[in-house]
């Protein structure tokens, strides 16, 4: 086991792992790896655009260990699981979704997982919930509407602090079905571009089909368009 470029991310053959935050604790049927000590959870592609982002390539998530994460469409708690190792005990994320049959899946994860709020909430109207989160280092959304581009955005607005990153995971046949996902990712491109800088850009195939991963960054006083 080594660690990878991915900060607090394990790579071993071409598989990914983070470092259980609770020791023997499974969330979705992972398979458990003890190494030298420590204990690692096996990181499904298939199960995760996060983790089928990073083996398509993205060297830089963004998040790290200690940062407060806003997860929107943090559904049953797979994903969000991994990001919860990544920050460690130090730190926190709010983990938001719409549906209550998946946020109650959800407390059951957050119960052992100390550093995870379950959230009931709309993100298109953040500010239903704003009085429940802090600002926040990382704002991670992967919620399959239409208008996905103007949530992320409102959201980073109102939560993101400055020199923050965004990352906004984009399902094409969301958008508009009838449309080729390439026309999607450029549109979508093109409205975060107005308002953050974008790091790098993924699409998720073989794990997603249809799927794209956006990483951004707030922009400094220079960037600002005048």
């Amino acid at each position: 086991m080594k660690l990878s470029k991915i900060f607090e991310v394990y790579e071993e053959r071409g598989r990914l792992h983070t470092k259980n935050l609770i020791r023997g604790n499974t969330v979705y049927t992972e398979r458990l790896v003890k190494e030298a000590g420590e204990e690692y959870r096996e990181w499904d592609p298939r199960k995760s655009k996060l983790c089928a982002a990073i083996l398509k390539g993205c060297t830089n998530i963004g998040i790290r260990k200690g940062d407060i994460v806003l997860y929107l469409g943090a559904s049953t708690g797979t994903t969000p699981s991994h990001v919860s190792d990544i920050v460690g005990q130090d730190g926190f994320i709010f983990a938001l979704d719409f549906a209550p049959r998946v946020v109650r899946e959800l407390v059951f994860v957050a119960e052992k997982r100390k550093n995870i709020a379950p959230i009931l909430a709309d993100a298109n109207n953040p500010e239903s919930f704003k009085d429940r989160i802090s600002q926040v280092d990382i704002v991670y959304m992967d919620i399959a509407q239409k208008n996905q581009a103007e949530i992320f955005l409102k959201n980073i607005k109102e939560f993101l602090k400055p020199g923050g990153y965004a990352l906004l995971a984009v399902k094409a046949k969301s958008v508009d079905i009838a449309r080729k996902p390439k026309a999607i990712y450029n549109e979508v491109r093109q409205k975060l571009e107005k308002e953050v800088t974008i790091i790098d850009f993924r699409t998720l195939e073989p794990f997603e089909l249809d799927h794209c991963m956006f990483v951004c960054k707030t922009k400094g006083p220079s960037d600002e368009v005048s």
